[in-house]
């Protein structure tokens, strides 16, 4: 379970807001929670991404101050679920035409991953495939639960909690609780030892040693 500190109007040490968990707003459940978006300046939560329960299950990006408290399976938020149908989706799908020579003539393309024109057709020259973005504020990144983290001298482990200040809201370290190279204890690691973050995986500043003698931070869940 990945997990941020965070409490609305109350000064708790340690309050969740779980991924893969349920999402309620005021008058009813809305969806499930999928990513934190953080800003890598303020190392602070901006959003939380909701995937809709209704179909076409749209994942949306929920502004953090929405929170009014967490469970370790549940975020509940201040808002109703029609506002919550308005927000920004979180992916975004653009559709690209491929020219005849990009199409192998021995590869079917499909130009939708799940919708036909029949019983229309294109031309043959008129081929599209679906490209997904996800949709970030500028200057934020997503961090999904499952990241690899990735050490200067190879793989550590993945993304499992945030550690965050509950007096600012800010986020200062990453944990990695499980399937990482030092068994079952927690492995903190300060914000300001990433180096950068490419797609699904977070570069450390730091060598499998050096992350190995980091100090233990108590954590209560």
């Amino acid at each position: 379970m990945l997990y941020v500190n965070y409490t609305k109007g109350r000064s708790a040490m340690d309050i969740n807001i779980p991924i893969d968990a349920g999402v309620e707003c005021a008058d009813g459940v809305c969806g499930v929670s999928t990513h934190v978006v953080i800003n890598p300046i303020s190392k602070k939560v901006t959003h939380l991404v909701v995937k809709q329960k209704e179909f076409p299950h749209i994942e949306r990006m929920v502004p953090a101050e929405w929170v009014t408290q967490t469970t370790s399976n549940l975020i509940q938020f201040d808002c109703t679920r029609e506002k919550f149908g308005h927000l920004e989706p979180f992916i975004e799908t653009e559709y690209v035409r491929l020219e005849p020579s990009d199409i192998p003539p021995y590869v079917p393309v499909p130009f939708t991953g799940r919708a036909t024109y029949w019983p229309y057709s294109l031309p043959e020259s008129e081929r599209y495939v679906p490209v997904e973005h996800e949709r970030v504020p500028p200057g934020e990144l997503a961090i999904r639960r499952g990241a690899r983290i990735e050490a200067t001298d190879g793989h550590v482990g993945q993304v499992d909690e945030f550690l965050v200040n509950p007096k600012d809201e800010h986020i200062t370290h990453l944990i990695m609780r499980e399937g990482h190279l030092w068994g079952q204890k927690d492995v903190s690691i300060p914000l300001s030892s990433i180096d950068r973050i490419e797609e699904n995986t977070v570069h450390l500043k730091l060598s499998k040693s050096e992350i190995e003698a980091l100090p233990a931070i108590p954590i209560r869940r």
